[in-house]
């Protein structure tokens, strides 16, 4: 995982990250086994209209950064186009933006709704990927370069005393500026206007290489689900198989996908959730409660060794009593896992707590 974090310029992931990143390796192995097809996410285009499309209808239950209520919400109204979209975003979806209305008015700008303008002819070409609007820390720095010379270490001293708010550096810091711009034939009052949106808008300002790390690997996600939704719901379950919440979450998620989660099986089940079908999954094992990793290889081996499990009986001789005890058949029995055996749980049940014996098998 950290040799994918260092190819996209994370030097910090929190754990949703990383478990982003697992789906994401999760579901290229699945793809590779169902389509023969070694897939270089890196090499994906970056303009993919079912991913967009996905954004668009905010179908992103699962995808990094974007499944919450609010942010799907926002992407309804945004209705993403291009990557930067994604990127701009990420760097605005935090309380200050919001709370200011700087959100809102991007949605707007970017829907035509409220007209673009460029106080001078030098900031189009730093802010038009934003719509005028100063989002990222990166473009105040631009623009104090390209419009007054600033060097790069005057221009992240700005930078840094926009974020501290000192009157005396951000005077000092004003004159320097509108002194600069003048001397680069820019009028004195639309040097001023300028510097009053920098101050303005730079207090929200995000580290767009930050933004723009994460929005890859957002893009990425959504890339996996728009183009092969069953593999990826089959990588994402099995990423959170420990969490029952989001299980029942994804599952609800995969049924409006038109994807089919068939139940627990001692015969077809796995640790993870498996692709059984072109649009079928098979719980898996591992998200049944009481049903550790060594009862899971013990049914496993006991099905590959002498083929296919016919009876409860035949299940208790055939794996290791010392893993796959009473309690672990019993969870079995009560989430399914039997019941392609054609009897009822409750007949199974009973034949368990009548006959169940420690040297794992029936009399009957």
């Amino acid at each position: 995982a950290m040799g994918s974090l260092e190819k996209i310029g994370l030097l910090k992931m929190d754990f949703l990250g990383l478990r982003t990143l697992t789906v994401i390796q999760e579901a290229t192995k699945i793809i590779e086994k169902s389509h023969r097809l070694t897939l270089k996410l890196e090499s994906v285009p970056i303009d993919d209209q079912k991913t967009f499309k996905l954004f668009s209808k905010a179908q992103t239950m699962g995808i990094f950064q974007l499944e919450s209520s609010g942010m799907r919400d926002l992407l309804r109204k945004l209705k993403p186009e291009k990557f930067e979209d994604i990127v701009a975003l990420l760097a605005l979806y935090r309380p200050g933006p919001i709370g200011s209305g700087m959100l809102d008015d991007f949605i707007k700008r970017k829907h035509g709704e409220v007209q673009v303008k460029y106080d001078h002819p030098l900031l189009e070409p730093i802010l038009k990927e934003t719509y005028g609007i100063i989002v990222y820390q990166e473009q105040v720095m631009m623009i104090v370069s390209k419009l007054a010379g600033f060097s790069l270490s005057q221009a992240d001293l700005l930078r840094r005393a926009i974020g501290k708010k000192t009157p005396e550096i951000m005077d000092q810091q004003r004159k320097s500026f509108i002194e600069g711009a003048v001397r680069n034939k820019v009028d004195r009052r639309i040097a001023e206007k300028i510097f009053s949106l920098i101050e303005h808008f730079a207090g929200y300002g995000f580290n767009k290489s930050h933004s723009a790390a994460y929005a890859m690997i957002s893009y990425r996600t959504a890339f996996l689900k728009a183009n092969y939704p069953v593999e990826f719901m089959a990588a994402l379950l099995t990423s959170e198989k420990d969490n029952i919440d989001k299980i029942v979450q994804y599952i609800d998620e995969a049924k409006e996908m038109s994807i089919e989660i068939l139940p627990p099986d001692v015969n077809e089940s796995f640790a993870n959730f498996t692709m059984v079908g072109r649009q079928t999954i098979r719980f898996g094992l591992g998200a049944v409660k009481n049903v550790g990793h060594g009862a899971i290889e013990s049914i496993i081996d006991a099905r590959e060794k002498n083929g296919n499990i016919k009876s409860l009986c035949e299940f208790c001789r055939r794996t290791d009593s010392r893993l796959v005890n009473k309690k672990v058949i019993e969870s079995l029995i009560k989430c399914g896992a039997f019941d392609s055996l054609r009897l009822k749980r409750a007949q199974l049940m009973a034949m368990l707590n009548r006959k169940f014996i420690k040297m794992n098998f029936f009399e009957v």
